[in-house]
């Protein structure tokens, strides 16, 4: 299975690593450790080190009760870094947004993918997408940032997710997104409980159905505090093991924050998967 995005065609024989790189003051994970235009880059160059296939750059958290930022403290954050990489890098750059001014302005300086919290629904998002040629992924999340975790609420939450993508996915390619571009992404942790999560990791296999190649971020989650009981920054193995177990179950790609940690887990996993 190829995904198309921008210059580059990813062979998804295997699953890729997507490692994160947060340019934000306020990200659940790093703290902000990465927010600076020099120290991003340099971290982002050492994710290609430890193997990253592709890299997800980030302006604006989406964490549960995230403070929103301006569009142009977004552009600020993550233009420069993403103008030097694509200079310098031979992997795929993904901006990670659902704002559409900042999706143009991305791809523009060089990004190749967009990873959409809100799967294209922002106005003008699904055009600035099918009017160029880079891959999308498109996720599911009940409510937003600042309201997903309040009490999110499903009937069956495999059937809604997945009727959710399906619907997305069909208006993607309704637009003039050709599927080989597009992703789906349950958005584990955005709008769902404990259980939710579970029950989605559990059944990943059946989004097989949708035909398109899964992405999962399942690194650092709080699912994973409240299974291991660990704060965000003791979570290595736990993110390890669920990495694992999502591409055992077909996942295409991983989204971690871990590069090298999970890399050689998966050849564990590559060499058993004969």
């Amino acid at each position: 299975m190829l995904f198309h995005c921008g210059k580059f065609q990813l062979n998804l024989n295997r699953p890729h690593v997507m490692g994160v790189v947060n340019m934000t003051p306020d990200s659940f994970s790093d703290g902000g450790r990465f927010n600076a235009v020099d120290a991003a880059i340099a971290y982002s160059l050492d994710l290609i080190e430890q193997g990253a296939d592709i890299l997800d750059i980030g302006g604006e958290s989406t964490r549960p009760n995230a403070t929103p930022v301006s569009l142009q403290e977004e552009l600020d954050r993550v233009i420069p870094v993403i103008e030097v990489l694509a200079k310098q890098i031979n992997i795929p750059i993904s901006i990670d947004t659902y704002k559409p001014l900042v999706m143009k302005a991305a791809i523009q300086a060089g990004a190749s993918i967009v990873n959409d919290v809100r799967a294209l629904q922002e106005v003008g998002a699904l055009e600035v997408v099918a009017n160029s040629n880079v891959g999308v992924c498109l996720m599911h999340m009940q409510g937003t940032p600042q309201t997903m975790q309040v009490n999110p609420q499903y009937e069956d939450v495999v059937v809604e997710v997945k009727a959710f993508l399906e619907d997305r996915l069909r208006a993607s390619i309704h637009a003039g997104v050709g599927r080989e571009r597009i992703l789906l992404d349950p958005g584990f942790g955005f709008g769902k409980t404990r259980a939710h999560n579970i029950t989605l990791v559990q059944q990943l296999e059946s989004f097989a159905t949708l035909g398109q190649p899964l992405l999962a971020g399942l690194s650092r989650k709080s699912l994973l505090g409240q299974v291991t009981g660990n704060d965000v920054d003791e979570r290595l193995y736990a993110s390890i093991a669920a990495a694992v177990i999502a591409a055992m179950k077909g996942v295409k790609v991983i989204r971690v924050h871990d590069v090298k940690e999970t890399i050689e887990a998966l050849k564990v996993v590559a060499a058993i998967q004969v």
